[in-house]
């Protein structure tokens, strides 16, 4: 199909009528090899400004998950590292109670120098390695739980998160007890 353009000449003020193939037909008059390299239709204006309309929030809502993953991983080895030091600090101590308040100790102070603002923060500790008698292997077990609120990593609303970690560190063997 064809539409008509209408052409005024200055000189003989005559109108020429002259016809434009329409995309279908310009396309089809095209050899198959060449369509791919040829200009686009203007029926196909506006349609890249559709795409970035429906894909911005796509991409937007992806990169929003990568920062929430990356913040609960970071909240993880937090844990894991405060966990290691109540552990290590639990098995240098020479009693169970002081190896009980010395663990949270070095559990609340490795949080928060992370950064990591818990409402809630536990560090139990597995204290019977300190009574082996000496020459005998043996591991003291510390476990820390935080309770995070979802806010902290980019979660507007859900319930709290419980991040758990549990490490051991060796006694030593021949220290006396």
């Amino acid at each position: 199909m064809t539409r008509p353009t209408a052409r005024t000449n200055p000189i003989t003020t005559t109108t020429t009528t002259t016809t434009t193939p329409r995309c279908s037909d310009h396309w089809s008059a095209r050899p198959r090899r060449f369509r791919r390299w040829a200009a686009p239709c203007r029926r196909e204006a506006g349609i890249a400004a559709i795409e970035v309309v429906v894909t911005f929030p796509a991409i937007m809502l992806l990169g929003w998950l990568v920062l929430v993953g990356a913040s609960y991983a970071l909240a993880q080895q937090s844990v894991q590292s405060a966990a290691a030091d109540a552990a290590r600090t639990a098995s240098l101590a020479r009693t169970a109670p002081a190896a009980q308040t010395d663990a949270y100790t070095a559990a609340s102070m490795t949080l928060a120098n992370q950064d990591l603002r818990c409402t809630a923060t536990d560090a139990t500790v597995d204290t019977t390695a300190l009574m082996a008698p000496p020459g005998q292997p043996a591991a003291v077990t510390a476990t820390v739980t935080c309770r995070l609120d979802p806010a902290r990593l980019g979660v507007p609303v859900g319930p709290p998160l419980t991040i758990q970690s549990s490490v051991s560190s060796p006694v030593d063997t021949w220290r006396s007890r």
